[in-house]
């Protein structure tokens, strides 16, 4: 939980005030920065959905994998951008993105048992929500969603203080639902606050794509899981009423 929220905090926490009053368009180089984000984000993507594929074949996403995602994600971090690490950074960034895609698989293959049709809906929510909010952090007057860093640090705080006194006395139900609704709002703001952070450090000739991409194939799987995990409880729902619906018809 600690390493958690100190993740958080590191993303939060590299602006300023000066930044929030620069309204500046996107330069060419910029855009082209953002380009190359975007379609390692991508990659990400595809490499973890071989995290899931395996997965699904031998059964290797767990613990391991889990450590093994935090473990890549650290190490990419601690390496310095430059040219000649680039190609190591981009393996580890495969690497965590293979780890996060084995430990989604156990989840992704519970459900595609249940309703394929759920994970098909929530893959492209999640696009359509990323996209959506991405392309509007890149629309809207630059930095301007940057004081998202300190409520969105705050709302991390918060949830994990809940989640602590829900295993001391109880609610674990409605943790549960505060930890996938409050959680996919988190995330969403995540997406607007990183994508005007990777602005504001390309436009300071921050060229570190690779970790750039990392924060945000980390949102886009944070809002998949829960937008899931929230079809999935809603098709749940409406299959317990169903079922009791059809035993009341049966007994008259």
């Amino acid at each position: 939980m600690e390493a958690a929220a100190s993740f958080f905090e590191n993303r939060s926490t590299s602006w300023s005030y000066d930044s929030l009053k620069n309204f500046k368009k996107l330069s060419p180089y910029v855009q082209q920065h953002l380009r190359k984000v975007y379609m390692t984000v991508g990659g990400a993507l595809l490499v973890s959905a071989v995290g899931v594929y395996v997965h699904m074949l031998l059964g290797i996403g767990g613990l391991l994998t889990g450590l093994g995602f935090i473990g890549a994600s650290v190490w990419l971090a601690s390496i310095p951008s430059s040219a000649a690490e680039e190609g190591k950074r981009l393996k580890l960034l495969g690497a965590a993105a293979f780890c996060q895609g084995a430990s989604l698989g156990t989840l992704i293959e519970a459900v595609l048992n249940f309703d394929p049709s759920i994970v098909v809906t929530a893959l492209l929510g999640s696009f359509v929500v990323f996209a959506c909010f991405s392309g509007a952090a890149l629309l809207a007057r630059r930095r301007e969603f940057l004081f998202l860093g300190g409520l969105l640090t705050s709302a991390v705080s918060t949830m994990m203080m809940l989640q602590f006194s829900s295993m001391l006395f109880g609610g674990a139900s409605l943790m549960y639902m505060i930890e996938i609704y409050g959680g996919l709002l988190l995330f969403v703001g995540y997406v607007l606050f990183d994508t005007q952070i990777i602005i504001e450090k390309a436009d300071r000739g921050d060229r570190d794509y690779v970790k750039h991409s990392l924060d945000l194939f980390v949102d886009f799987a944070g809002i998949f899981v829960r937008i899931l995990l929230i079809l999935t409880r809603n098709a749940r729902g409406r299959e317990r009423k169903e079922e009791r619906r059809r035993a009341r018809s049966t007994r008259y």
